[in-house]
């Protein structure tokens, strides 16, 4: 039996487990995708910024051999620092060359850019990374002449970056991952608590049910079986005052059953206002001298007033009184105080042999 009880939570667990693994790993997919678009993002702007800036320097070494040819000095020779990745060259109008860097001695033009205008190329004829080539017009006393200027695109910031994205996203990632699947856990303890609960509730209002609804479905089964039976012996008036009678056990039974059901889930109306509890004891104290030959004693009644719900107040005296007349051999007693404190008790006696000490623990329960 207990196995079968713990189904329903084994079950809740799974749903709950199946919930955590599909959030946590949402979250890592959106993150991981938004984090890589912002690493692509950022890589590009990088390696752009870093093509702008050797562009920028490309043209301004240009711009300087440009203003020395514009003097009227003779192109030679054109020294560059050894560590400087430039290549440098000068050709006259017919596109041939007539100076360079060392580096490109004897060397035909590296690119053909027209002046004014830049271009990224793959290679140079020394150098099997990209460049960006400037051409830059000069006119001067000997001539016209156009400066070409290459520089390699250096990525070294760039893959630096990137080999920092590639360790710190997974890191990053798997932080994310830890972290939603901590949150989602915490986050749904209460919500698989409320719903175990529900559950519960639920298994309790069935087993009920079937415990309140098992004798009067049983006494009309067998009277009917009786009538069957034996039909020239069946009362047809007495059959039906008995189904009539079970028949309004089982509704007040189903109402009070719906009852615990919604204040179970606390979604039935919660009224309250103050409710004089005498005359309520007094009004139920009136009826079970009606309905019974019991002795009832109400002058240990005294004033007392509660804030409640009248009409639950008077269904609980009603359930009180109506257990006493069931069990007293000749009296029920009611007995009503309020303290100074402002507490009101109220007590319900009866004659009868009362409750055995091992089920007195057992009639708490619903």
């Amino acid at each position: 039996m207990a196995a079968d009880d713990d189904r329903p939570r084994r079950r809740l667990r799974a749903v709950g487990g199946s919930i955590r693994w599909r959030v946590t790993l949402a979250a890592v997919v959106v993150v991981g995708l938004a984090l890589l678009a912002g690493a692509v993002g950022m890589i590009t702007l990088l390696h752009r910024a870093e093509e702008d800036n050797v562009r920028t320097a490309a043209r301004l070494r240009a711009n300087e051999i440009a203003a020395v040819l514009e003097t009227g000095q003779a192109p030679g020779t054109l020294a560059v620092d050894d560590d400087e990745e430039v290549l440098i060259q000068v050709l006259d109008a017919s596109g041939k060359v007539v100076a360079s860097s060392p580096n490109m001695a004897g060397r035909p033009p590296v690119a053909d850019v027209r002046p004014g205008q830049a271009r990224r190329i793959d290679e140079t004829p020394i150098e099997d990374e990209a460049s960006v080539v400037v051409a830059r017009a000069a006119r001067g006393p000997s001539g016209t002449f156009t400066v070409l200027v290459a520089r390699t695109i250096s990525d070294s910031s760039t893959e630096d970056v990137a080999d920092l994205l590639r360790i710190g996203l997974p890191l990053l990632l798997v932080l994310v991952g830890f972290t939603t699947w901590w949150a989602v856990g915490r986050a749904l303890i209460p919500t698989l608590g409320r719903l175990e609960e529900s559950q519960a509730r639920q298994r309790r209002f069935v087993g009920d049910a079937s415990h309140e609804l098992r004798s009067p479905l049983a006494n009309i089964r067998q009277h009917a079986e009786v009538a069957l039976a034996h039909p020239e012996r069946a009362d047809t008036a007495k059959l039906a005052r008995t189904v009539l009678a079970e028949g309004t056990r089982m509704q007040r039974l189903v109402e009070d059953l719906l009852r615990l059901a919604r204040a179970d889930e606390r979604t039935g109306p919660v009224r309250r206002a103050l409710v004089d509890l005498d005359d309520v004891v007094f009004e139920v104290a009136a009826d079970l001298r009606q309905s019974s030959a019991l002795r009832i004693d109400t002058t240990a009644v005294s004033a007392g007033r509660v804030s409640g719900d009248q009409t639950e107040l008077q269904r609980m005296v009603q359930n009180l009184a109506e257990n006493a007349a069931r069990h007293a051999r000749a009296t029920v007693g009611f007995v009503l105080r309020e303290d100074p404190a402002g507490t009101t008790t109220l007590s319900v006696e009866d004659d009868g042999p009362g409750i055995a000490e091992a089920d007195r623990q057992r009639i708490f329960e619903r």
